[in-house]
């Protein structure tokens, strides 16, 4: 989502202000228990943010997923953003992205074990959870993008911020990309500013923290992507990985559609000298004529050339059929890791999850054990 420009966000502060009120109403009526939220037996964690666009959802669920499911049974729950079913979906291996979303899919791909229910109502998919065999129940629920599903009450909510983007200068929507006043964010019990990079100074993260101005119960961290080698996204034509050192004299057109592209961006710019770019809405699902777009644009490359896209993408791309298996074999994405700034924040964000998964008081089946 493209930040208006400041005469079109002057214009749009009236509507900011009736959108505003409009969100603070519901809140009132949940703050005040006339809309009722629900808690549930056990622990649920919400990873969310206040602004619309991409902050890092996915692979800080993905982090908080390694950092569990060797001890717990854990679940994730999604809206499963843009998918084309309207139903609670189970997602499998093998589901049709179109129907459960890509960020969904990439996450059972990665995780196997792990159960994933989209749902719009997240209240729904907790208790249809719940209501299966007690051996298939989780230990721990993941709430991907759900710090406005306020129908239910995280046992302890995570809130985002993107570096890029800090939401303390920010306005609300339409003006802005803030979804809930800068005030709401004391709804979390943490707060990562993500995308950071190895840049940052001590006073940048003096200016965060004052900008947050969190209260003493929340935590702030501060996280980076790790960009992994990147693989191939159709394997049977191609079983080359590349480092991206590796990619410094060839010849790269990224291909995206994702929220925010400017931190990889700046990353192949680093590591190639031939950077080539095609941009598409976040989440779109690639047709038949978009994949002529880029299969024109890669011709009008000349020399060792590859396509580089994102894992999320990938998820969408793989299951196309009318991509030329020239391209195929030119095709590759880029994994993700996050990766936190300090090891001592690490360490402490690592503690606060695991304890409070392990002591939270109404899992009965953990305090069993």
């Amino acid at each position: 989502m493209l930040k208006p420009q400041p005469h079109i966000r002057t214009a749009l502060t009236p509507l900011s202000w009736v959108y505003g009120l409009a969100v603070e109403f519901r809140n009132f009526l949940f703050d005040n228990g006339i809309l009722k939220q629900k808690e549930y037996p056990v622990p649920v964690i919400c990873v969310g943010n206040l602004t619309v666009g991409g902050t890092g959802k996915t692979p800080h669920i993905e982090y908080i997923i390694s950092l569990l499911s060797d001890d717990y049974k854990v679940a994730v729950v999604s809206r499963g953003y843009k998918r084309k079913s309207r139903s609670l979906q189970v997602v499998r291996v093998n589901s049709d992205v179109k129907r459960v979303g890509d960020e969904p899919l990439q996450i059972k791909l990665k995780y196997p074990n792990v159960t994933v229910i989209v749902d719009k109502d997240r209240r729904n998919a907790i208790e249809y959870l719940l209501a299966q065999e007690s051996e298939l129940q989780p230990d721990v629920i993941l709430l991907d993008d759900g710090y406005q599903h306020r129908y239910v009450k995280p046992s302890l909510a995570i809130l985002l911020v993107d570096r890029n983007r800090p939401i303390y200068e920010d306005k609300l929507l339409p003006a802005g990309r803030l979804r809930e006043p800068l005030a709401r964010k004391d709804r979390a019990n943490m707060v990562v500013v993500t995308k950071c990079g190895n840049e940052m100074q001590p006073i940048d993260f003096r200016i965060f923290a004052n900008g947050l101005s969190l209260f003493p119960f929340q935590s702030l961290y501060f996280t980076r992507f790790k960009y992994n080698r990147l693989k191939p996204v159709f394997p049977s034509h191609n079983l080359e990985s590349y480092r991206l050192d590796d990619i410094r004299k060839k010849q790269v057109l990224l291909v995206t559609g994702i929220a925010t592209t400017k931190p990889l961006e700046e990353e192949l710019s680093r590591k190639t000298y031939n950077l080539h770019t095609l941009f598409f809405p976040d989440h779109h699902f690639f047709n038949k004529d978009d994949i002529k777009t880029i299969e024109k644009r890669f011709a009008e490359i000349s020399g060792d050339k590859i396509i580089i896209t994102t894992e999320k993408d990938s998820v969408r791309l793989q299951t196309l059929l009318y991509i030329s298996d020239g391209v195929k074999e030119k095709l590759f994405y880029l994994p993700i890791n996050v990766s936190f700034l300090e090891s001592a924040e690490n360490e402490s964000f690592n503690t606060k999850i695991i304890n409070h998964v392990r002591n939270y008081q109404n899992n009965s089946r953990l305090s069993q054990e």
